[in-house]
């Protein structure tokens, strides 16, 4: 199978997300021949439409879940996946956009959310200052001199949600810059010197539960509704400080304070879609549970390694109650390194969280990605990038189902190792871990409700396991061999699936051997997902 990365064929979802009783549509871009379109879910082929060329394929309507579609011509195979949902905010796929000068072209954006399968797109940076959001007029420059015309503004908003996201205005809690100050500095959060703590020269914080300027916040959001249609809002701070004298000389605890703050915006627009960012995990711990509707977390140091990321996913997941978990890594090692080093350190980013349920802002505006908290330095990306991005993504919304469904748990230690015996990976010469170890392939295993799934992501050459520092070419692992124990006289079904590979799930062959049945793996690139379907467990109870 040649599967393009962005060739001639382009193939382009109507919308990000469809509801149940919403028509599927798949524009096809390029054609420029007669070709078979085919749907396919968790490998299975569920569909195929004969398409004659460029245009719109209506599929009617799917049930909820996750698929791939395939669009097969004389120039090979292209692809592209679908999410069927009831909920949008089930899943948050999170984007963002940072240019609002007057007149901009805002259908680049709207295809960037069709084919990135965006949920949620971030619009940073919108405001006029962010004491006062809207004081600028129609046409203003933002605290740090960007064009924005509130116009364009308006344009995105409905370009993002005809594709089929949110549009999140971005709004700092606690923010107040140096004309409104005056007015705020009896609510300031105050260091152990007396001086009132800020970010850089600009801005000054205050305490965002004080009954004051939570009023006045939480009518500037409303008016932004208002005015500009957002859907939600993105709730920043700074991750400091974590406790603070105020200037009335109250001492007070931030994770207290947000949570009152996400409560109060909650009270104010019962209808909007809330993310607030715990940055660098604070207080994840006290946000979570609150009225929001994602968990979101900005990661900095010591979050440096693979392993962190995946303990910030877990402890996130531990506590979400069931709500997506996103985690902002910003990958500035495009600033340092070759796109396809670069890519590879995404590549093994993204195989860490979709591997343990969370998914990344990494992507945004028509071509971007993140590098750098101020979002408005980012970087375009090459070919490869956009190739790349767009295959993941691809892969996590067609096997949502086996990746980010909240009832996944991690069963590593049950069934791996010798005691146990259950399920197990091996390969030639090469260590399995189940925690990453450069020059290892990391193993874990998770209990989903299609069957056991074993993630593989292969660390072989690497030297160390950070995930912003350039990478070098995945090693061979050798040959991988899965062993399973059988249950009864059965033999389980085993599929294997790689994002950078056919994209879909593909059948293996297994064997028996006594007690257990074994499977030889398919060469492990960066990153393989195994499905294994031993078959339903008999529900009825023994008299």
């Amino acid at each position: 199978m040649s599967v393009q990365d962005a060739g001639a064929v382009e193939l382009l979802p109507e919308r990000s997300v469809f509801g149940p009783d919403d028509g599927v549509g798949i524009e096809v871009r390029g054609a420029a021949a007669p070709g078979r379109l085919t749907v396919w879910r968790l490998g299975e082929l569920v569909a195929e439409q004969e398409h004659s060329g460029a245009g719109m394929v209506r599929l009617g309507t799917l049930p909820e879940g996750g698929y791939g579609i395939e669009y097969e011509s004389a120039g090979g195979t292209a692809r592209t996946a679908v999410e069927v949902a009831a909920d949008r905010r089930r899943r948050l796929r999170y984007g963002f956009v940072v240019d609002y000068a007057p007149g901009r072209d805002v259908a680049p954006i709207a295809d960037a959310v069709r084919r990135l399968h965006l949920t949620g797109v971030q619009f940073y940076d919108w405001a006029y200052r962010h004491a006062e959001l809207l004081g600028g007029g129609e046409e203003y420059e933002d605290a740090l001199g960007q064009p924005v015309s509130l116009a364009t503004v308006r344009a995105l908003v409905r370009a993002v949600q005809a594709a089929g996201a949110g549009a999140i205005g971005y709004a700092a809690v606690y923010g107040v810059g140096n004309e409104e100050w005056p007015e705020w500095r009896h609510r300031a959060l105050l260091t152990a010197e007396g001086e009132a703590y800020g970010l850089g020269d600009f801005l000054h914080l205050v305490d965002p539960a004080s009954e004051d300027w939570l009023a006045h916040f939480t009518g500037q959001l409303r008016d932004a509704v208002s005015r500009l249609g957002f859907d939600g809002f993105h709730l920043d701070q700074y991750g400091y400080p974590k406790r603070a004298r105020r200037a009335d000389g109250r001492i007070v605890d931030l994770a207290e304070s947000f949570v009152r703050t996400i409560e109060g915006v909650r009270t104010a627009l019962p209808a909007a879609q809330l993310v607030f960012n715990n940055v660098n995990d604070f207080p994840t711990w006290a946000t979570a549970p609150a009225a929001q509707d994602a968990v979101y977390i900005e990661v900095w140091p010591p979050h440096v390694t693979l392993g962190s990321l995946a303990r910030v996913v877990d402890r996130a997941r531990s506590v979400a109650g069931g709500k997506p978990v996103v985690v902002a890594a910003y990958q500035s090692v495009y600033d340092r390194a070759p796109a396809a080093s670069a890519d590879l350190a995404t590549a093994f980013t993204m195989a860490t969280l979709y591997s343990h349920g969370a998914t990344q802002l990494l992507a945004g505006e028509a071509d971007r990605i993140l590098v750098d908290p101020y979002y408005v330095r980012n970087h375009a990306a090459e070919g490869s990038t956009a190739g790349m991005l767009r295959r993941w993504y691809d892969f996590l919304v067609e096997h949502d189902e086996l990746l980010l469904d909240p009832e996944i748990v991690d069963v590593t230690g049950a069934f791996a190792g010798e005691y146990n015996g259950d399920c197990d990976t091996a390969f030639a010469g090469v260590a399995v871990t189940e925690t990453p170890a450069a020059g290892a392939v990391w193993r874990r295993i998770v209990r989903t409700r299609h069957g056991l799934v074993v993630h593989l992501i292969n660390l072989v050459g690497q030297g160390d396991t950070l995930w912003d520092e350039a990478r070098e070419p995945v090693g061979d692992a050798g040959a991988g061999t899965l062993r399973i124990r059988r249950i009864g006289g059965r033999m389980p079904r085993i599929r294997v699936a790689d994002p950078d590979g056919a994209g879909r799930l593909l059948e293996v062959e297994v064997r028996r051997d006594g007690e257990h049945a074994v499977a030889e793996l398919p060469r492990l690139g960066l990153w393989q997902l195994v499905l294994i379907d031993d078959g339903p467990a008999d529900r009825g109870i023994d008299d």
